[in-house]
């Protein structure tokens, strides 16, 4: 005889599998299991029990270039003053990341051979593409928002013509530091970046903001509009960074396989850098 089931079993099961994914995707986020979920808030500023590991992109705290940024004495600089904490930005959402590392081999042709022969010439670690969307939902999104697009700008130009405050005239684009999801996937490895988009979509809209450190936090907007120095970030775009890992050659000449494959040149210490 076929036992009857009732539909309030049905649901409690189905809710019940349903709770148990999602406690558990929290859990994998961070949240305790004992953490009451109605007082969880979903925000910019990373987990504070654990190690921030979204992705992002800084200039070294001894790079000479960090003073030109974000001044120690003088001026202000507004536009990047909500990057200057962290000397750079981070991606909010997960962003899509393509990583290709390639083996080149040279084919020698043998006379009377099914089969060619191969010589090893060199490996590389190819340009990396990383996409990410930025939502924007209040006027300090904004205003961060402004400031990474700025920043990317900034850090694809060489310093030229009237760079003489800092001594840098004739220096290339500066090399930043790319970290993110972890101890040994990167940790502090030395990028250039070779080009930057900003993908603003049709029909979506825009929120007004301005690049001060004095401006008011949810500033009115009729105030806003007598604002001579307010900037329009849209509420989502794409951003693409295609960054290219780049090494000293004592870097390379000091390189071992060995302690890369036990995980060594990852960067933990306080002076090193991450090789991938």
């Amino acid at each position: 005889m076929a036992k009857k089931i009732g539909i309030g079993s049905i649901v409690k099961n189905v809710a019940g599998g349903f709770v148990s994914k999602t406690i558990s995707r929290l859990m994998g986020s961070g949240i305790s299991a004992n953490s009451r979920i109605v007082n969880a808030r979903a925000k910019w500023s990373g987990r504070h029990d654990k190690k921030d590991w979204r992705v992002r992109l800084q200039i070294p705290n001894d790079s000479p270039v960090a003073d030109v940024f974000w001044p120690q004495t003088g001026r202000m600089n507004e536009v990047l003053e909500p990057l200057k904490e962290a000397k750079g930005f981070h991606f909010p959402l997960t962003p899509t990341f393509v990583i290709q590392h390639s083996a080149s081999y040279n084919a020698m042709e043998q006379t009377h051979s099914n089969y060619p022969h191969f010589s090893y010439q060199n490996s590389n670690v190819d340009t990396m593409s990383i996409i990410g969307e930025f939502p924007v939902q209040n006027q300090q999104d904004a205003r961060y928002q402004v400031a990474v697009v700025h920043f990317l700008r900034s850090v694809t130009k060489m310093f030229f013509g009237a760079d003489d405050d800092y001594g840098l005239k004739g220096s290339p684009p500066p090399i930043l530091h790319l970290s993110g999801y972890g101890d040994h996937m990167f940790n502090k490895v030395p990028v250039i970046i070779q080009q930057m988009s900003v993908e603003n979509r049709q029909g979506v809209d825009f929120i007004s903001t301005k690049q001060s450190s004095v401006y008011a936090k949810d500033m009115p907007p009729s105030q806003l509009d007598n604002d001579p120095n307010q900037t329009w970030a849209p509420t989502i775009s794409n951003i693409t960074v295609m960054v290219q890992p780049i090494y000293s050659r004592d870097t390379v000449k000091n390189f071992s396989l060995t302690k890369f494959v036990r995980g060594e040149l990852n960067g933990k210490g306080s002076n090193e850098i991450g090789m991938i």
